[in-house]
C-alpha cells in the first residue's frame, strides 16, 4: 500500500499543466501567473509627502523659526514654486515635493498665520522626514511577481498601478463532481429510512472552489452499471472527475471497474493513511489529446474531505503551475495530549486555538508557537465534529502519546491561511 508521499509523487507525474488564458484583472483573482511581471515604472514616480504639512529646507528649520508660506501644492498637482531660504510651501499628502525642500514638517508641528502667510515651527524636523523617495517601492524594470504566483487582492492592485488590465494566467481547471450510492437523496428531500441526503457534493464543490478551480455537480448516480458509465462518461469530459463512494470492496462498489471500462487507467488504489484509505486514482486520454485525471474518493464525508485536500487539491494546484513543495506545514504546538494508536497513520482534522497573543499589563505580546487543537470527531461520518476544521495534523502509526506542548506540522485546508 502507497504512503501518501508515494502516492502524490504518482500524482505529480501524471499531471499536466494546463494552457494559459489572457483574463481581465479583475477576473484573476486566485488565478497563477504564466510569466513573471516587471516593473515598467518607478513607485512612487517622484519624491512625495507622506503628511499634511509643509515643505521646508531643513536649514531653515530650527524650532522657533518663521517662514513665509509662497505657495500651496495639492495631491494631483504641481508647483513650479522653488522653496528658497526662508519660505516653506504649504502641501498635501501624496503631493509632488516642491523643488529646493529637503523635508515635510507637519501641520501640528507648526502655528500657522494664515492672514500673514507665515509659520513659526514648534520643533525641529529632520532632513527626509516625512517624505517617500521616487522609486522607494519598486523601480522601473525590477521583478514584482514571480511566474507561478497566485494572484491576490494586493498583486492585482499591484498590477493594476502598472497599468495591466488584462494578464496572462493557468485557466481555471473544471472539476466535475459525482456522488454515487442508492443511499443518497437530494439535500432539499427528507430522507427516508436507510436514506441520506447528499452532503457530499455540496461540500466537495465547496473544496473545488476554494481551490481556485470550477466545480461541475453531475447529481447523484446509483449503484448501477449502466447508470455510472453514463454518468462517468459525462465527468470525463472535465479536467478532473471527482467521484465519492463506490470504491471500496463491498458488492456495490462498482466505480473502479466502471472506470476502467470508460478507459481510465488506474494509477493507484488504496493509500496507507486514515480516514481515507480506499482513495483510486487513474489518468485518460480526453478527444481533444489533454490528460484528464480521476479521483475515486471514499463515501464518508470526512474522508472525502481529507482526501481532497491531500490529494485532489495538490493535483488543482500542479495543474495550475504551482511549485512542488507549493504548501508548507506551520510548526504549531499540541494543544493537549493526542495517543497514538494503529496501524496507519491518522491525518487528524484539527484547528489553531487563539492562543499566539497573551496579554500583560495591558500590552500584547506574540507566543514563541501557536497552538493547535486536534477535533473530537466521532469517525468519518461526522461532519459536525469537523466543522470548525482549518487543516490536518499529520500522527504516525503506532502506540503512545504525544504530550502537550510537543511542535507538530499542520497542513492548512484551501481558502484559510494561505495565498
Amino acid at each position: 500500500m502507497l504512503s501518501v508521499a508515494e502516492a502524490l509523487a504518482h500524482i505529480d507525474a501524471t499531471v499536466v499543466r494546463l494552457d494559459p488564458v489572457d483574463e481581465p484583472i479583475a477576473d484573476a483573482l486566485g488565478m497563477r501567473l504564466t510569466a513573471d511581471i516587471v516593473s515598467t515604472i518607478d513607485s512612487p514616480p517622484w519624491d512625495k509627502s507622506l503628511m499634511d504639512g509643509f515643505a521646508l529646507r531643513v536649514a531653515d528649520a530650527a524650532a522657533g523659526s518663521q517662514l513665509e508660506v509662497v505657495a500651496t501644492v495639492f495631491a494631483g498637482e504641481t508647483t513650479a514654486v522653488e522653496v528658497r531660504s526662508g519660505q516653506a510651501i504649504q502641501i498635501m499628502t501624496g503631493a509632488p515635493i516642491p523643488a529646493g525642500a529637503d523635508c515635510v514638517i507637519r501641520k501640528e508641528a507648526v502655528e500657522f498665520d494664515q492672514v500673514a502667510g507665515r509659520i513659526r515651527l514648534t520643533s525641529q524636523p529632520r532632513v527626509g522626514e516625512h517624505i517617500v523617495r521616487q522609486g522607494a517601492s519598486m523601480r522601473s524594470g525590477d521583478l514584482v511577481l514571480e511566474r507561478s504566483a497566485r494572484l491576490n487582492a494586493a498583486s492585482i492592485g499591484l498590477l493594476a498601478e502598472l497599468g495591466q488590465a488584462r494578464v496572462s494566467v493557468i485557466r481555471r481547471p473544471e472539476v466535475a463532481i459525482l456522488a454515487t450510492g442508492d443511499e443518497l437523496v437530494p439535500i432539499e428531500a427528507t430522507p427516508g429510512p436507510g436514506q441520506i441526503r447528499n452532503s457530499n457534493e455540496s461540500m466537495l464543490c465547496a473544496c473545488v472552489t476554494n481551490s481556485g478551480a470550477v466545480p461541475r455537480p453531475l447529481g447523484v448516480c446509483r449503484d448501477q452499471a449502466d447508470e455510472l458509465d453514463r454518468f462517468i462518461a459525462e465527468g470525463l469530459q472535465s479536467d478532473i472527475l471527482c467521484l465519492s463512494g463506490g470504491v471500496s470492496a463491498g458488492d456495490k462498489d462498482l466505480v473502479p471497474a466502471a472506470l476502467i471500462r470508460a478507459g481510465v487507467k488506474q494509477v493507484f488504489h488504496n493509500v496507507n493513511l486514515k480516514p481515507g484509505k480506499p482513495l483510486w486514482f487513474g489518468a485518460h486520454t480526453r478527444p481533444d489529446g489533454r490528460t484528464g485525471l480521476v479521483f475515486g474518493l471514499p463515501g464518508n464525508p470526512v474522508s472525502s474531505l481529507v482526501c481532497f485536500e491531500l490529494f485532489v487539491r495538490h493535483a488543482l494546484e500542479r495543474m495550475q503551475g504551482a511549485a512542488a513543495f507549493w504548501r508548507l506545514p506551520l510548526a504549531v504546538r499540541l494543544a493537549a495530549d493526542v495517543k497514538l494508536q494503529g496501524e496507519r497513520p491518522v491525518y487528524h482534522p484539527a484547528r489553531l486555538v487563539d492562543s499566539r497573543l497573551k496579554v500583560e499589563f495591558g500590552r500584547a505580546y506574540a507566543r514563541e508557537l501557536q497552538q493547535v487543537e486536534i477535533l473530537n470527531w466521532q469517525g468519518s461520518s461526522d461532519l459536525r465534529g469537523v466543522a470548525s476544521t482549518e487543516g490536518l495534523v499529520h500522527v504516525p502509526a503506532g502506540e503512545g502519546v504525544w504530550t502537550a506542548g510537543r511542535i507538530v506540522e499542520f497542513l492548512t485546508f484551501a481558502g484559510n491561511r494561505e495565498g
